[in-house]
């Protein structure tokens, strides 16, 4: 072996930063058997449905007949989990612990049981042969639980289904909890993702005085499913300038020698511990916060710790074939089956577990107790810990609208002065997240009582409205990917949080909104898991307002994504104006258990709702607006809808032309602001019935809809109403680039010409009597499109368009 592949090789005696052994002969005799009775439960899950402590021979009848499960990264999570039980027990911390590897359940379920936390959630899966072999049973199974740490894993707010959101997640449960310790082991596999790498950043964000403690475990055990991973194969000198220059502490502990390791990992713990609680003394009794240089430590042990160092002719412990399932056709072969039951044996189960399959007493013993143990920790189910907000009246931040549609306002701008005192009155568990557009998404007043959070360098330039504070409760930082992590982190430990993005660029966490949905659809579903605080996405810099960006930023499918997940977890909000907008985020800061998501633009548009007649509105989530209709006391001839300010705007608009043009023509006007009411009510809690439905879109008029984002989503919402045939829905049709804003409506056929020319053609009546006001409305549309092409602005009667009823 070369030299360099030697000094990076898994196997061998422990070679570790941190010299000494704190470990006494009998503490290293226990910690050894705590961890290989949590190998033996992890190859139990994995294999056997009969049989669970080997007190017959094993046979094929005992072993599952579909084997599914990820044997590799286990053992080195269980060791984990065990020395910072250690660590625990000794020091009486508060610790959550977070498992990165995808696949690493049975690493953090076998010593959660162990410990006892298991079984006081799931008393079926009780501490006794019979609870373990329901244990085993339910792993991977029909009706049991998945291989990751999914929510009904005590003691875990990280699922790992999806690799890179570890460190942000620990981040966020750090924030606002200063006696927290967040162990999160990174996955050599997870920390190749674009998300992972971003998120070592997280150390800049830890204020020593009011936060808790990141403790970053880099696990390198070598593979992914068959293909190395690329910090195990780098030397070592370029990891440890990786992690110094990113900022961070490494302490190194590698190899395979139980013993050894053993003591090698208790040291480096102690020795992370007492970093940790000495920046910390430091900052605290200073009252000045700075950045520590945060202590992580980087464990190499093999992939498949523990296993057979051969299987069938190939390498096993240290390859990737111990990735998955290590032997897959133990039923049918019996050398493997053999082989098999010698593993399970080399754990020595008698030596763990009594005649009854009780974990033996004096080895359960070095765990700790009630909620200090992982698998009980408080924060890893924050809906127990979850304070409500203490929120101001939102109606004293709303405007005055004598007339509607007259007045123009930015949408965002009261929002802002909202959270500012949403802030002010939560100061210790409410935080506002933005990539870095608070100041352009008009969200700035918050900056009023909390900046945003710099522990870095400061130039003298930075006095100057760069709003930065060392204390500051605002995390802004160009990775949505991180920031998003760190908000759910921060409402799955029982807190509070607002994010806002460009729309467009949403898009870049809708992974990370998919998974956060799957976890609270399967917490709904566990009675133990207390509900969190919803998670709000204020998305704005909105399609229709992109006058410089152009094409890049027109992408309003952030929604498409959203109506793809569960309908018991997900809502979405269109608020047209400054008090409906006040109102949806006053509802939406006081749910749990949801994700919000909240459109609506920055810059200044009509106003149409005086704020009783917006809570009203927004408490129904959709209505006619009378006074934009005309066909009271009878049935329309044409409905015209909105969802989104834009399109608001211009039905509008379309609908003042045609009142001038046909006096006599019934128009019935809708506005939707809580999008999920057009679904039927026995898809979604929110969605109307169909009587309500067919009453306000009738069951056979035309309905021309102006939708803020993607026309076929009105479409999938509503494909199973009655008059959907004579639903005309327009929205963005990926046209445009650098436009005037009407002149981009123009182009995706939402302006005012357009629907009120949709609106003549399906009127029967106005099919040959309307073909003068289409020639009209026709020239108009072309006279403001060349307008905008000459003169880089649009037309000002088009611009400048009231509401004049």
């Amino acid at each position: 072996m070369a030299k360099s592949a030697a000094s990076i090789s898994a196997f061998g005696k422990a070679r570790s930063t941190v010299s000494g052994s704190p470990l006494s002969a009998d503490e290293l005799q226990k910690i050894d058997a705590f961890w290989r009775a949590s190998n033996y439960l992890a190859l139990g899950m994995t294999y056997l449905k009969s049989n669970p402590l080997l007190k017959e021979p094993l046979k094929p009848e005992h072993v599952k007949d579909r084997l599914l499960g990820h044997w590799g990264a286990s053992p080195g999570l269980a060791f984990a989990y065990i020395h910072l039980s250690r660590a625990i027990k000794a020091q009486d911390l508060d610790i959550v612990f977070m498992a990165g590897p995808g696949h690493g359940a049975p690493g953090v379920i076998g010593p959660c049981y162990l410990e006892g936390s298991y079984s006081e959630i799931y008393p079926d899966c009780s501490e006794d042969e019979e609870g373990l072999l329901r244990f085993f049973k339910q792993f991977s199974f029909p009706g049991g639980i998945g291989s990751h740490c999914t929510p009904e894993t005590p003691g875990s707010i990280h699922e790992g289904g999806e690799l890179g959101y570890c460190l942000s997640h620990a981040c966020g449960a750090a924030f606002d909890n200063p006696d927290l310790i967040v162990a999160a082991v990174v996955g050599d596999g997870e920390s190749e993702t674009g998300p992972l790498a971003t998120s070592w950043h997280i150390n800049k964000f830890l204020n020593p005085i009011r936060d808790g403690a990141v403790l970053p475990i880099l696990h390198l055990n070598g593979y992914k499913i068959n293909n190395p991973t690329i910090w195990a194969r780098v030397p070592y000198e370029e990891i440890e300038a990786f992690f110094r220059g990113m900022g961070w502490t490494p302490y190194f502990v590698e190899g395979s020698d139980p013993a050894t390791m053993h003591q090698a990992m208790a040291a480096t713990i102690d020795r992370c511990l007492v970093d940790i609680r000495a920046a910390q003394k430091q900052a605290r009794s200073s009252g000045q916060p700075f950045r520590p240089l945060w202590p992580m430590i980087v464990l190499r042990t093999p992939k498949g710790w523990s296993s057979p160092a051969e299987a069938g002719g190939h390498k096993l412990e240290g390859s990737w074939r111990a990735h998955q399932v290590p032997m897959a056709d133990v039923k049918k072969d019996k050398s493997k089956l053999k082989a098999l039951e010698e593993w399970m044996r080399s754990y020595k189960p008698e030596e763990l577990f009594d005649a009854q399959g009780r974990f033996k007493a004096e080895l359960k013993a070095i765990a700790p107790i009630g909620p200090r143990r992982i698998g009980s920790n408080p924060h890893a189910n924050g809906g127990h810990l979850k304070k409500a907000l203490r929120l101001p009246d939102f109606r004293s931040y709303g405007m005055k609208v004598d007339k509607p549609g007259t007045a123009e306002a930015e949408n965002c701008r009261p929002l802002g002065n909202f959270l500012r005192d949403v802030m002010k009155a939560n100061m210790q568990n409410f935080r506002v997240f933005g990539p870095d557009e608070n100041t352009s998404n008009k969200l700035n007043a918050i900056y009023e009582v909390s900046k945003k959070l710099w522990l870095e360098e400061y130039f003298p330039e930075d006095a100057d409205g760069a709003e930065l504070a060392p204390d500051g409760r605002v995390i802004e930082m160009l990775s949505e990917h991180t920031l998003e992590g760190m908000l759910e982190g921060y409402l799955l430990t029982g807190r509070h949080g607002f994010f806002s993005t460009y729309e467009a660029f949403a898009h870049v966490i809708d992974s990370m909104f998919n998974q956060h949905a799957k976890w609270l659809t399967i917490c709904n579903l566990l009675p133990w898991r207390a509900k969190i605080a919803s998670l709000n996405l204020l998305i704005t810099s909105t399609v229709w307002r992109q006058d410089h960006n152009g094409f890049t930023h027109q992408d309003p499918g952030f929604l498409d994504v959203v109506v793809n997940k569960s309908a018991s977890v997900t809502r979405i909000y269109l608020p047209p104006d400054v008090n409906s907008l006040l109102c949806v985020a006053d509802h939406c800061l006081k749910s749990e258990g949801y994700i919000n998501v909240i459109v609506a633009d920055k810059q200044n548009h009509l106003q149409y709702l005086s704020m009783e007649h917006a809570i009203v509105h927004c408490t129904k989530g959709i209505g006619i607006w009378s006074k934009a209709s005309t066909d009271q006391g009878g049935e329309p001839e044409v409905v015209m809808a909105s969802a989104g300010d834009i399109p608001t705007k211009e039905a509008l608009a379309a609908v003042d032309m045609l009142r001038q043009e046909f006096p006599d023509l019934k128009i019935r006007f809708v506005n939707v602001v809580d999008l999920f009411k057009l679904q039927p009510n026995t898809e979604h809690p929110h969605g109307l019935s169909d009587r309500d439905f067919d009453s306000l879109f009738t069951v056979d008029k035309p309905v021309i809809f102006a939708f803020h984002g993607y026309p076929y989503l009105i479409h999938r919402l509503a494909y199973r109403r009655t008059n959907h045939k004579n639903l005309h829905v327009r929205g963005y049709k990926e046209k445009g680039n650098i436009n005037t804003p009407l002149e981009l409506a123009i182009q995706n056929e939402i302006d005012r010409f357009s629907l009120a020319i949709d609106a003549i053609d399906r009127v029967p009546r106005l099919h040959v009597a309307g073909a003068h006001a289409k020639e009209k409305f026709r020239n108009l549309q072309i006279e403001c499109r060349n307008y905008a092409y000459e003169h880089g602005v649009d037309k000002p009667e088009a611009a400048d368009w009231k509401w004049p009823y």
